[in-house]
This record gives structure tokens, C-alpha cells and sequence, in this order.
């Protein structure tokens, strides 16, 4: 099983710009294969990292083997002939560590800022993919279409990775499920919401379509709570489950939304691994098997509600006593 990391986003960014570089060096030594970061442009309140590629080329110069990937990148907000060039670029430098999660993005005052149309977001995705893929993969690409503007160009460098880097897509629309199905692309499963609704729509098109779906090397998300001990990990469950409940309530308000309450017995069935060591172990292996997917993204900061040293001690724990017990059953 592939296990990366997630979470350090927003809120949980705030610290001294060395120390959030610390973090991602010692999950490198720790074994974690991957960390995940997100594009949020022109955010209110500004964050530190709004460029996902500029601190992956940071992390990559600080690591020897772990992979960053984005989750996403919103594709309608790039021209995707410099963004094929950012791209060969970092795959370059890390030596073929970088992995690309694509969206078509939801924000309409972040189109409106740059003065794209919000009604042509899906277009522009999927139009952009076409052309990022085929810069990647041929380094060129004929005169313009679509949206941008641009001549016959050669696009360089060409990614380590061949054709190109892994690409993910995240969605939860049928139209972006059906376009992840029909380009063969793997998809990001969310964690709030959980991923049932979108690997329902996403399998009943498969079916639909007589296509075999990209399961096993899709990557899904689960807050992990780990202790010592059962009692350990469940005296942290409290705090966080509260946490998570007012950050969720607090989003919904801001975007104009109801906010049912999910039961505390469902959260923790759909968006948690939790537990001493050997009861992750046992619950990751089921859900992989479940799912028929081998790679996770792991919280351990609950988004930002829980601090970073808490969260440190937790992927260290996790480190030394789970996942050597996935890399022994490997084998």
C-alpha cells in the first residue's frame, strides 16, 4: 500500500516557513511515499502557499525519495503550455517524484479575480487537459484551440516520468467522473464528503459504458487517530470530532449551505482509521480490500484542529509501528 500524507493546508501552514519544510523531511525519513498539497488562489485570509509547484520544487531539494502531488491544481486557471513546462520542470528536478491532481475548481469569486468566465470552467478543464497531456507527453503541440491563445511551440523539458507524470482527477460531478472514466485517469476520493456518492456515480458509469474502471490506482483520505493504546487513541477522538464539526459547520455558513450533523458513529465508519497500531493495521488493510484501492492519504492534523507536534508524534508512531507491517506483507 502506497501511504501519504495530506492536511497541511490553510490554517495548519501558519508557522515558520523552515519548520513546515521540517515536517516533510522527516516524513521522508520516517517511509511516508507522498504528501499532498492543494491550490488555493487569492484565499481570504492569505495563506502561506498558494502555489502548490513552488513548494514542491522546495521540497524536492530538501528530500531524497518522498513524491508531492497536487489536489488539486485548477486547471481552468493556467495556460496549460506553461503549466506542461512547470510540470516537466519539477519532474525533472526531483528526479520523477511529482505527481499531478487535476480539477475543474468551484470557486466562482477565484474565476471572477482572473477574469474567466465561471460558465466556461468545464470546457476550459477539459480542454486544457487534452493539451497539458499532450505537451507532456509529445513536448509539443499544434497551433492554438480552445480558450488561449499561442502559436506552434516545442515544450521542454520532457518529464522523467514516461509519458508524464502520474494524473488524478478529483470531482464529484457525473461530468467529471464520466471524463476521468473515459481518459482512463485514476481519481482523488474526497474525505469530506466521504467517497461513497462519488464512486457510486463513478462505477455506474463504468458499467454503463462497459469501461474498466481505475480503482486500484485511485487514492482516497482518512483522518488518522493513532495511540498507544485503544484508550489512548479514543481519548483524542473527543476534541477532534468537535473540531472537525465546528470547522464543517463554519464552512457551510460561508458558503450559503445547509449543514445536516453526521453521527459520530458514521464519521468514524466513513472518514477515520483509528486506534492503537496493530487496529489501524487491521482497519487500513480492510478498507484497501474493500475499496480495491492501495493508496491513501493520511491526516494526522485534522486539517489544521489538531497542532503540529501532536501530529508529528502521531506520524511517528505510525511510521515505526504500521507501516512496516504493510511493507512486510508486500513481501
Amino acid at each position: 500500500m502506497r501511504i501519504d500524507l495530506a492536511g497541511w493546508t490553510r490554517e495548519a501552514t501558519a508557522m515558520d516557513h523552515r519548520d513546515f519544510l521540517a515536517i516533510f523531511e522527516e516524513a521522508d525519513r520516517l517511509g511516508f511515499d507522498g504528501v499532498w498539497f492543494n491550490e488555493f488562489r487569492f484565499h481570504q485570509p492569505r495563506i502561506a502557499y498558494p502555489s502548490p509547484h513552488l513548494l514542491a520544487a522546495a521540497i524536492f531539494a530538501r528530500t531524497e525519495r518522498l513524491r508531492v502531488g497536487t489536489s488539486v491544481l485548477v486547471l481552468p486557471l493556467h495556460h496549460p503550455l506553461t503549466l506542461a513546462e512547470e510540470i516537466g520542470q519539477l519532474d525533472l528536478q526531483s528526479g520523477g517524484r511529482l505527481d499531478i491532481g487535476i480539477g475543474r475548481g468551484t470557486d466562482p469569486a477565484t474565476f471572477a479575480t482572473l477574469g474567466i468566465p465561471h460558465e466556461e470552467a468545464r470546457a476550459r478543464f477539459e480542454q486544457a487537459y487534452c493539451l497539458l497531456r499532450q505537451a507532456l507527453t509529445t513536448g509539443g503541440v499544434p497551433t492554438a484551440r480552445g480558450p488561449w491563445h499561442y502559436g506552434e511551440a516545442m515544450i521542454g523539458p520532457r518529464p522523467v516520468q514516461v509519458p508524464h507524470p502520474p494524473i488524478y482527477v478529483a470531482g464529484s460531478t457525473p461530468e467529471t467522473l464520466g471524463f476521468a472514466l473515459a481518459e482512463g485517469l485514476p481519481l482523488l476520493l474526497s474525505l469530506e464528503p466521504p467517497e461513497d456518492r462519488q464512486l457510486a456515480i463513478y462505477l455506474a458509469l463504468a458499467e454503463t459504458r462497459a469501461i474498466a474502471p481505475r480503482l486500484a490506482s485511485s487514492s482516497l483520505s482518512r483522518y488518522v487517530v493513532i495511540g498507544r493504546t485503544v484508550a489512548e487513541a479514543a481519548g483524542q477522538l473527543d476534541p477532534l470530532l468537535a473540531g472537525l464539526e465546528a470547522r464543517r459547520r463554519h464552512f457551510a455558513t460561508l458558503q450559503g449551505r445547509a449543514s445536516p450533523p453526521v453521527g459520530r458513529a458514521q464519521l468514524l465508519a466513513e472518514r477515520f482509521i483509528w486506534g492503537d497500531p496493530d487496529q489501524c493495521h487491521r482497519q487500513l488493510a480492510a478498507l484497501a480490500r474493500r475499496r480495491g484501492i492501495d493508496q491513501i492519504r493520511c491526516v494526522f492534523n485534522g486539517n489544521g484542529v489538531v497542532g503540529t507536534e501532536p501530529a508529528l508524534q502521531a506520524m511517528r508512531l505510525f511510521a515505526r509501528e504500521v507501516i512496516p507491517a504493510f511493507r512486510q506483507a508486500a513481501h
